[in-house]
């Protein structure tokens, strides 16, 4: 495992009264070691069969590099259709290990398609994007677990539609490839019948913690990456995971630390990345810690409205734009920062020019950066407030495989910690379900008529 985790600030000997005192890990440590066993007993098991997506077979995976290594070659944009995990795992990885300005760069720099992850239905968007695009060298990955969410069915049909008219059905049909659930659902039907590419999302793995299956990898193997290392990586943070012994376990220790957190009032749970290739990792993060921990009830059907608010900031932009409010707000934050050691590139700050700033001459960015990230943890730390830091050695396809698995295992570990079901989300499903509803779907007219009526109470508006 090559990230490492520090904790030290989270504790009473270096934030004071606000830390955690270290006498609660030993007191906490039959909770501890039942949250633990809970989610080892079930590795691979129903909704935790993410668990076992680092340990992909070479031949499953040298088949979709070489598929999606052709679709490469052969496209100038690759578009990605999905919402929620089917968008932002693949965004939040690509973004990392892509060029920061990928799709401006002249195609022999860049050695790959141009990437484009659309998760939303806003009209403006779609067009804006077929505005940049040209559908005659373009190629589309459509991907929904379920194969019946609305907003990438919708984004599907737009485009099936164009392609088609202008290219013609046989064509049209190569450019597209589905990652969906084999057997099921209506994208799959379509897929079965019309020819398209289709990757499975295995049962068990729900849309959260997908990123490590098709739902990423096909768009990882599309723009070249090294899926083995990425899965490779994962594989070493998960056999990490596994460590029953909490101070040798990373995400057992973070979620511990988070949980007892909740207890005493820090309902908010904050990452902030120095590096701008990991921005979207705090957009992952927001998904998988939000809705995987906020639910109404435990495991016993008990109301106990658990959870913690997770907040995304980058470094160290929002040190002029958050940190005010996290050094000297209320006492209710979490923040976990990300360092990197070795950036990509270096960018040296000259020693001539202007007679001014002769404390910067001399440096690099790269020195700032880490000077101010080191800074900002001064101050939360002189200031009382809880927070703790993932290093990174670099931004690599083996890093990245390691924390994205130990953000799902920090997550597991939590939802077994708080007692609650972490693989359901009954609040977004009767979202899905109203949106049918008000759409006309068959077998949502009950759905419609309870959406009217509490339509028809709403007064207070100005």
């Amino acid at each position: 495992m090559e990230l490492k985790f520090d904790f030290n600030n989270m504790m009473q000997s270096q934030v004071g009264v606000h830390g955690i005192d270290p006498a609660f890990i030993d007191r906490d440590a039959p909770l501890i070691r039942k949250a633990y066993q809970k989610v080892m007993d079930n590795r691979g098991k129903g909704w935790q069969e993410w668990c076992d997506l680092p340990y992909a077979s070479d031949e499953y995976l040298d088949e979709m590099i070489s598929y999606c290594g052709e679709v490469g070659k052969k496209a100038e944009s690759f578009v990605v259709f999905g919402i929620g995990g089917s968008a932002l795992g693949p965004l939040a990885v690509a973004s990392s290990l892509l060029h920061l300005h990928h799709n401006e760069l002249p195609r022999d720099k860049r050695n790959a398609p141009k990437l484009y992850v659309e998760d939303n239905v806003d009209p403006e968007r779609m067009n804006a994007l077929l505005d940049v695009i040209d559908l005659k060298t373009a190629y589309f990955n459509v991907i929904t677990k379920s194969g019946e969410t609305s907003e990438t069915l919708t984004q599907f049909l737009i485009i099936y539609d164009k392609l088609t008219k202008l290219l013609g059905k046989e064509e049209a049909v190569k450019r597209i490839i589905v990652t969906t659930t084999v057997g099921k659902g209506t994208l799959y039907n379509i897929a079965a019948k019309e020819g398209f590419k289709v990757y499975d999302v295995q049962k068990g793995v729900g849309g959260r913690f997908s990123v490590l299956c098709p739902v990423g990898l096909v768009t990882f193997a599309v723009m070249g990456f090294d899926i083995k290392a990425m899965l490779k990586g994962a594989a070493e943070m998960a056999e990490q995971s596994a460590c029953a012994d909490i101070y040798r376990n990373p995400a057992l220790m973070s979620a511990y630390l988070k949980w007892i957190s909740m207890k005493q009032g820090k309902n908010v749970s904050v990452l902030m990345p120095y590096a701008d290739s990991l921005k979207y990792m705090a957009d992952f993060y927001c998904q998988i810690w939000a809705e995987s921990l906020g639910k109404e009830v435990d495991d016993e059907g008990n109301v106990i409205n658990a959870g913690q608010t997770p907040a995304k900031a980058l470094g160290v932009t929002d040190q002029h734009s958050q940190v005010q409010l996290y050094t000297e707000g209320p006492f209710d934050k979490v923040v976990t920062f990300i360092a990197v050691d070795e950036y990509r590139s270096v960018a040296t700050i000259p020693e001539g020019g202007v007679d001014a700033c002769d404390f910067l001459k001399g440096h690099t960015m790269n020195e700032l950066i880490n000077a101010e990230r080191k800074a900002t943890e001064f101050a939360l730390k002189k200031a009382g407030r809880s927070n703790f830091t993932i290093y990174m050695p670099a931004v690599n396809e083996k890093t990245v495989g390691e924390l994205i698995m130990y953000f799902m295992y920090d997550t597991a570990f939590a939802g077994a910690l708080l007692h609650i079901d972490t693989y359901n989300q009954p609040g977004v499903e009767e979202g899905k379900k109203a949106t049918f509803a008000m759409l006309g779907r068959a077998g949502y007219e009950a759905k419609l008529k309870e959406v009217n009526a509490v339509k028809k109470e709403s007064k207070y508006i100005i």
